[in-house]
């Protein structure tokens, strides 16, 4: 049997921003913006390539919904790459916010991001199998 994680619901406050955010500040691509009722839209964006997990944009309906929204302060997101140096400066000329300069791990490059609703993401590129991270 072969699984893969498809998709993963992220919760934001409205869906232009999200969409703006995501493929304005992050250079993802938006992959269905379709009307559902209700004030309801089928919302997925994924990175360039559309390797990994795409991300389905879920409008928050409630308070206890909005109040989900981030990821309780700590990194919840992970967002890698196969060049660093130039993720790290598009993404910094089109306005988002690093709270830390980049850092070497053993397990590659990496540096904490935060998006409009204050959830972290790393932006990673994984150091090769076996190997030190990458200047």
């Amino acid at each position: 049997m072969t699984q893969s994680l498809a998709a993963v619901a992220y919760l934001v406050a409205d869906y232009d921003a999200a969409i703006a955010w995501f493929c304005d500040a992050l250079g993802f691509n938006l992959l269905a913006d379709a009307p559902m009722g209700q004030e309801k839209r089928w919302v997925v964006v994924a990175p360039p390539g559309r390797a990994g997990a795409r991300i389905v944009i879920a409008k928050a309906g409630d308070d206890r919904q909005r109040a989900a929204i981030g990821a309780g302060g700590r990194v919840g997101y992970f967002l890698e790459t196969d060049d660093f140096a130039r993720d790290h400066a598009a993404m910094r000329a089109r306005g988002v916010r690093f709270l830390e300069a980049p850092r070497r791990e053993p397990y590659g490059i990496v540096a904490v991001f935060v998006d409009p609703w204050g959830g972290k993401w790393d932006l990673l590129q994984p150091a090769p199998s076996g190997e030190e991270a990458p200047p």
